[in-house]
């Protein structure tokens, strides 16, 4: 046989549309409501500063250790706007802005990571799976709703959200694979932040991109500006419409950066540059999207100045929710609910031994 090339049915596309000189390809703008526009620039600004708020809180103590999500309210935004509200959301631990977009509220998110599981419980017939600290492990899960979707004849689309990191676990591969074998309806949004907490991007892969990843298992794969609000939301819904019309899975790697801190309890200066994080605050999606929207005529600063008000009274309220519900939540019981339908024998007998111990006054420790 002589030597020569395989043909490949795929090529890794890149998409741009507003860069951060503010900088639009008209040609590629999408065609979104002004009421989706406005809508988005909301929740940009509220997971930002709830971000804010977060940090406070967990520096005053009134929260334990969170994942901050500033600089990458975009990435997030502008994919989950895609879905419809039947499809499902599988997210990671960092997609506070996209939770929010779909439902969850800030009284369940400040409980969560104040150490109430009753934060982490996802209403009835919401259609999103709580978060998933293990690296990577909630990908099988997509992959799996997302053929029970397909095998029920449902036209329900999946997202899941990883970041780079999670691109080296076993779980992403063998969730690309299945997903690309039996061409099941998920989308798959890689958030490239640059950072595994401490590993750089470039110790990750030798792959040119984390979207060329996809190739390998038989589906696309885009490459995202991941602070463009607009060629996130662009890529996303050419994604979940290809999964919707039964044309199988896709990766989309949206190029963002982690501006804060991988969680409270990290440090970044111990190991990234001052020079590199002003360069990227420089590309920073929320003053890109703002201007955008000002050009547009669609925000004056009034009415930013009006959205950051709301938006602070709102979180807020949230906070003297969550703060109230403390005081009557963490019935140490619960630890014996969730887990089976119905609880075992030695489970029963455990059960009944704690509750004594706490009408007794809690027992010895």
């Amino acid at each position: 046989m002589p030597k020569g090339e395989i043909d490949l049915p795929y090529r890794v596309a890149t998409l741009s549309i507003l860069d951060e000189h503010g900088r639009l390809d008209e040609a590629l703008e999408p065609a979104l409501p002004d009421e989706l526009l406005l809508k988005l620039y909301r929740a940009v600004k509220l997971g930002r500063l709830l971000d804010e708020r977060m940090l406070s809180l967990q520096r005053q103590g009134r929260i334990g250790t969170f994942p901050p999500i500033r600089g990458q309210e975009a990435a997030q935004l502008g994919a989950i706007a895609a879905l419809r509200e039947a499809d499902w959301m599988v997210p990671a631990f960092r997609e506070t802005a996209a939770e929010l977009w779909r439902g969850r509220t800030i009284r369940d998110l400040l409980l969560y990571f104040g150490g109430y599981d009753e934060g982490g419980a996802i209403p009835e017939g919401v259609n999103n799976l709580p978060i998933a600290v293990p690296v990577a492990s909630q990908l099988p899960h997509a992959v799996g709703i997302a053929w029970a979707a397909q095998y029920r004849g449902s036209d329900q689309v999946v997202m899941t959200f990883v970041g780079d990191g999670a691109t080296s676990a076993g779980d992403f591969h063998e969730a690309l694979n299945f997903a690309g074998v039996f061409q099941v309806p998920v989308v798959f949004v890689v958030q490239n932040n640059q950072w595994a907490i401490s590993i750089p991007r470039s110790r990750q892969t030798r792959s040119e991109t984390i979207a060329q990843k996809a190739i390998a298992y038989g589906m696309p794969g885009m490459q995202v500006d991941g602070n463009d609000l607009l060629a996130v939301y662009v890529a996303a819904q050419e994604a979940v419409d290809r999964a919707r019309a039964g044309d199988g899975p896709t990766l989309i790697e949206a190029v963002t950066y982690r501006l804060s801190a991988h969680t409270t309890a990290d440090d970044p200066r111990k190991y990234r540059s001052e020079e590199e994080e002003l360069a990227w605050a420089g590309r920073d999606p929320l003053p890109r999207f703002e201007r955008y929207l000002e050009t547009k005529g669609l925000l004056t600063p009034d009415e930013i100045e009006a959205v950051e008000a709301e938006v602070k009274a709102e979180i807020q309220a949230g906070v003297e929710e969550a703060e109230e519900a403390m005081k009557r939540l963490g019935d140490p019981l619960a630890i014996f609910e969730h887990m089976y339908a119905e609880l075992t024998p030695a489970l029963v007998e455990q059960r009944e031994e704690l509750a004594r111990e706490l009408a007794d006054g809690g027992g010895e420790v």
